[in-house]
């Protein structure tokens, strides 16, 4: 199971790297949610997850994520302990804090350009994430670490990315072709000859000869082969008999 897995986490993140141009170390954007979750299943984050990603990472959070952790009661203390642990990120609220969730999707963008891992537990912000292209979602299964799939979203503008790259290359193909001077004629193309249908070919009739000329010709060498015999009459037989007695 382990290595099914691993190999399900290499081909995601291989998503994000060849689509979207992620390089190690991965910046995780972690909230009080997913700290919570792994203390509760005492999991260590710092541990697991590069292990479970198998790769270089770094831990970041913001301070309206932190400040929410403290306003939610002291219930929390060991998850925003943890949380406090991880590199803080300038999100612009600095003076103004806002929701943590609000304050990572201002983080994110329309297009998430600074390629963040967003690990959460919020099934809100989780709902919402799926929807911006080029963000990996984590999140945690009981004691299992989960990089989700690249969302529908994701996917559908990678293709679009690449469709729209392969017009622009037409496009300035064209346009060099224009410049040279080249121009592509339509050449029509040669038909190759086919030969007959040998089902809709009749059969081939062997020459006959005339039966007419066939039987002139026996006539003609039996007439060489055959001599005329000159009968005798039968008393002049018996009279040269006679006379030889």
């Amino acid at each position: 199971m382990k290595i099914r897995r691993y190999k399900k986490v290499n081909k995601n993140l291989g998503f994000f790297t060849n689509t979207y141009g992620f390089r190690q170390p991965y910046q995780v954007l972690v909230d009080g949610t997913f700290c919570f979750a792994a203390l509760k299943n005492k999991i260590n984050i710092a541990d697991n997850i590069p292990r479970y990603l198998q790769a270089e990472i770094k831990l970041i959070t913001t301070q309206c994520a932190i400040i929410e952790m403290e306003n939610l009661g002291p219930k929390l203390n060991g998850a925003l302990l943890i949380l406090k642990n991880y590199s803080l990120h300038k999100c612009g609220h600095e003076g103004k804090p806002i929701l943590g969730s609000k304050c990572f999707l201002s983080m994110l963008g329309k297009t998430n350009i600074e390629h963040y891992i967003v690990a959460t537990q919020d099934r809100d912000l989780q709902s919402i994430v799926r929807n911006i292209p080029g963000v990996p979602l984590l999140y945690l299964h009981l004691k299992t670490p989960v990089l989700e799939q690249p969302s529908e979203a994701s996917v559908k503008f990678a293709q679009e990315k690449m469709l729209g790259l392969r017009e622009h290359e037409k496009l300035y193909f064209e346009k060099l072709k224009e410049k040279s001077g080249i121009v592509d004629e339509e050449r029509p193309k040669k038909k190759k000859k086919k030969g007959p249908n040998p089902l809709s070919c009749k059969k081939k009739k062997k020459p006959t000869m005339n039966t007419t000329s066939i039987k002139e010709g026996e006539q003609t060498v039996t007439q060489k082969k055959k001599r005329k015999r000159i009968k005798i009459p039968k008393h002049v037989i018996d009279e040269l008999k006679n006379k030889s007695s």
